[in-house]
């Protein structure tokens, strides 16, 4: 079975990787080293192959001396056009007292609030606040 890319948004975040760390002038086997992580699995990262987590993206980034929140838009794991609710996502993955697992639940459990607010937005029902006058009708 043939291996294919993870997804646009992870090609891109590779393609940017190998172009930082060329300008950085390492090589892939100097970031493994600096970053802690392993030299096969940059390369994957690097060709699109894996997408990373956002603890190794801040590795990578402290190593390349790079914006961490960058790596994050490019990863696809923070949008760039959610407005405010990108400080929340950026507010969980700094967490240190998180472990990665729990970070990427917060993270789940969010969007799924976020698009649900954004589907009930849309039908025009859903949850949400009583509208002036609603709640106390009866009282004089």
């Amino acid at each position: 079975m043939a291996k294919g890319k993870v997804s646009t948004a992870v090609g891109s975040l590779g393609d940017y990787l190998k172009e930082q760390r060329t300008l950085a002038q390492l090589s892939l086997r100097q970031l493994a080293e600096q970053t802690g992580v392993s030299n096969p699995y940059l390369s994957q990262i690097e060709r699109g192959l894996r997408r990373p987590s956002a603890e190794v993206l801040q590795q990578i980034a402290k190593a390349l001396r790079i914006s961490a929140e960058q790596l994050y838009l490019r990863a696809g794991i923070v949008s760039p056009d959610e407005g405010l609710g990108g400080s929340v996502e950026l507010a969980v993955l700094a967490d240190p007292a998180l472990t990665e697992r729990q970070k990427q639940s917060l993270l789940d459990v969010y969007q799924s609030f976020l698009a649900m607010n954004g589907a009930a937005a849309g039908s025009g029902a859903g949850p949400g606040p009583a509208q002036p006058g609603e709640e106390h009708e009866a009282t004089p």
